[in-house]
């Protein structure tokens, strides 16, 4: 089945249902089907055929999934990217993809006035904002010229849906081509992990709708059962608890930093929040240290679900019991669909509560856009190999313990970033800490932690080495500690450790 297929089942059985609400504005499951309709209808006209590349490069808006649906029904695949990207990466970008058509807005186009010319590819632009007359295509104009019938296109399960970047290098980026049937046997895989229903509520908080987790996890499962997506606007972890009180959410999807925001806001403010509605909260993208976990529960009264996936999967595949029966810690059991194996170097299968490269079998991706040689390393035999590094223990439960290119070697010893931020976690006065290696002429690398302090908090790095003495390994112990004010993040909001290993006065703060 493709995934217009699997909207129409829903629209029928829930056309007048919300499917999306932000801010004050809602589209029902029916408008859903019809501007995306009208979106096709006028991508057509425009001489989309199948197979071409069109691009979305806006934030998140109550549009965002017609217009995405709007060009997989015209039989075009999807090039959704963050509006965040500079001229020079949106080129690389757009040189792998080709995209002919792109639908940006206001204040983004003006940015990239000057670079259009760079965009060989791009014949036509589409404005959600209305503020370019005559020089490009307004949405406006689209919703008001064109048909909301269903345009005649012919698509199968094997088609492209969209090509998901994983980054916004500037060398050869990596575009996951993902299939429609992987989607839509993610969408009933993460249904069922979630024992998600037409009831639930999902709030959607800081989740850029270009990425995985906000598209698939969020929006595809949502669409698979028909439930309502409720979108937060802006990064405000105070009004997000407002809305799940005024929208009654049932679902609460966040990175680890929404939970570092939420124990904070917490520890620093006495008001309180009506979750009562919530039935799950969840958290992947990055490790959720076990502090913030133990703290959001003594604070709010809700356990956090860890589950774990990567772009090239769709999205997550594995997750713990949603009863909170599961392993501490761990990240859950493969869902429904989904194989998971330890290996070493060799790809030899690890023994239990060994640590080792994390492979997986099931819906995964088709490989990565016009990239043969990424699409070879990564795809062996049947196996998606993650570039994450776990362990499994004897009852099946499956354990994070980083990035295979972030471990570090300390003369000789193997030491996993998680282990000395879950540490650092535990301190008092941080707030969000990343560990990465660097050059060491003596030990061959180093421990380097970066570490943003909690409101009002000194500390210095001394203090800190202290206490990391007490809690771990001395090999483990950081041998620099830097303290900067504003960690940087991902689109997705994950910590961004690329950099962190270089100079660091680019940060404001450290010391």
């Amino acid at each position: 089945m493709d995934i217009v297929k699997m909207l129409r089942q829903t629209v029928k059985r829930y056309a007048d249902k919300a499917f999306i609400i932000y801010g004050e504005r809602r589209m029902t499951y029916l408008e859903l089907e019809e501007t995306s309709n009208k979106i096709a209808n006028a991508l057509i006209d425009l001489g989309i055929k199948k197979g071409d590349r069109v691009s979305i490069v806006l934030p998140n808006m109550l549009e965002y999934s017609a217009l995405y649906f709007g060009i997989v029904k015209s039989g075009a695949i999807a090039v959704p990217l963050d509006y965040r990207y500079k001229a020079d990466e949106l080129v690389s970008l757009y040189n792998n993809s080709q995209p002919r058509i792109m639908i940006s807005s206001s204040p983004y186009l003006e940015t990239l006035a000057s670079s259009m010319p760079r965009f060989t590819t791009i014949e036509k632009v589409i404005d959600m904002s209305g503020k370019f007359p005559g020089q490009y295509l307004s949405y406006a104009e689209i919703m008001a010229r064109f048909p909301s019938t269903a345009p005649q296109v012919e698509l199968n399960a094997e088609d492209l849906a969209h090509v998901a970047y994983t980054s916004g290098t500037t060398g050869q980026p990596k575009g996951v081509m993902v299939m429609h049937r992987g989607l839509v046997a993610e969408s009933e895989a993460s249904a069922d992990g979630f024992k998600q229903t037409d009831k639930d509520v999902v709030m959607l908080y800081a989740l850029p709708m270009h990425h995985c987790f906000a598209m698939v996890v969020v929006t595809m499962t949502s669409i698979y059962k028909g439930s309502t997506i409720v979108m937060s606007p802006g990064l405000s972890i105070s009004a997000a608890f407002d809305l799940v009180a005024k929208e009654k959410g049932t679902i609460f999807m966040g990175v680890p930093s929404a939970y570092v925001l939420a124990v904070e806001l917490a520890e620093k403010s006495s008001e309180k929040y009506d979750l009562s509605s919530l039935r799950l909260c969840g958290s992947a993208g990055a490790t959720l240290p076990l502090n913030i976990m133990e703290k959001f529960r003594k604070y709010y009264g809700l356990g956090i679900i860890n589950f774990w996936g990567q772009t090239e999967a769709m999205a997550h595949v594995t997750i713990q019991p949603i009863d909170g029966s599961g392993k501490y810690g761990a990240v859950g059991k493969p869902l429904k669909y989904w194989e998971v194996k330890i290996v070493d170097d060799s790809g030899n299968e690890m023994p239990v509560n060994q640590a080792g490269e994390m492979i997986i079998r099931g819906p995964f991706m088709k490989g990565y856009f016009n990239n043969p040689t990424a699409t070879a390393a990564t795809l062996k035999n049947g196996w998606l190999y993650s570039g994450d590094i776990g362990r499994m223990d004897e009852d099946g439960y499956f354990y994070i313990m980083g990035r295979k290119k972030e471990l570090i070697i300390v003369a000789g010893q193997k030491v996993y970033p998680i282990d000395v931020e879950s540490v650092l976690y535990t301190y008092p006065k941080i707030a969000e800490a990343a560990v990465v290696g660097v050059p060491d002429g003596l030990r061959g690398e180093a421990v380097r932690a970066v570490v943003r302090l909690k409101d009002g908090q000194t500390c210095t790095d001394r203090e800190v080495r202290t206490f990391c003495r007490e809690h771990m390994a001395d090999f483990k112990v950081p041998k620099e500690v830097f303290f900067i004010n504003l960690m940087p993040k991902t689109a997705s909001g994950k910590i961004k450790k690329q950099g962190l290993e270089g100079d660091l006065s680019a940060f404001t703060g450290n010391t």
